[in-house]
């Protein structure tokens, strides 16, 4: 049995769970609403202010798959309680974040500035200029937008220059020594 897979989830207080025929689980919490369509060959169950995932049979692809169910329903439900957010630092002189209304604005060193639209059910804070929060309830929308804004420009090894997130580190190169 999965290790991961066995463990129930505890629905917290005020959180509703429904699981439809088709293996389609919506959570409603105080933050918001998640939807989501699981493998059908999953038994999920709601009894009793826990939820229960099992697997059919012993084969491969169910080990699989229950304990990563069981692992996004409860990303799901802690999702719509707590949330989620990214942290993300901006270093390099003249590099810098400004938020206007819903776009991101990142000056980083380019010939213009990048504009990021902020994607639905997820709001960007702007702090500071070389700091930026990414919130949201979906956990892999957040960590998913965080990755677009790092890759617009990625930890340099020479000089550290660029954006990375918060508490990441970045082992710098030796550049090169003349005779």
């Amino acid at each position: 049995m999965s290790r991961i897979g066995r463990l129930p989830i505890k629905i917290p207080a005020g959180v509703d769970v429904k699981v439809d025929a088709d293996n389609v689980v919506t959570v409603k919490g105080q933050k918001g609403t998640l939807t989501k369509k699981f493998h059908n060959d999953m038994i999920i169950k709601v009894e009793d202010g826990v939820i229960k995932v099992e697997r059919p049979s012993d084969e491969k692809m169910h080990k699989s798959l229950h304990g990563l169910t069981r692992t996004l329903i409860n990303n799901m439900v802690e999702g719509v309680t707590k949330g989620y957010e990214k942290a993300l630092e901006i270093q390099g002189v003249g590099y810098r974040a400004q938020k206007q209304g819903k776009k991101l604005v990142l000056t980083l060193g380019y010939s213009h500035p990048v504009e990021l639209e902020e994607p639905e059910g997820i709001t960007v804070e702007v702090p500071a200029q070389n700091k930026i929060i990414v919130k949201g309830i979906d956990k892999q929308a957040v960590g998913e937008f965080a990755a677009i804004i790092r890759s617009k420009r990625r930890p340099e090894v020479y000089k550290g220059k660029g954006i990375r997130y918060e508490g990441e580190v970045v082992r710098l190169k030796e550049g090169k020594t003349g005779k």
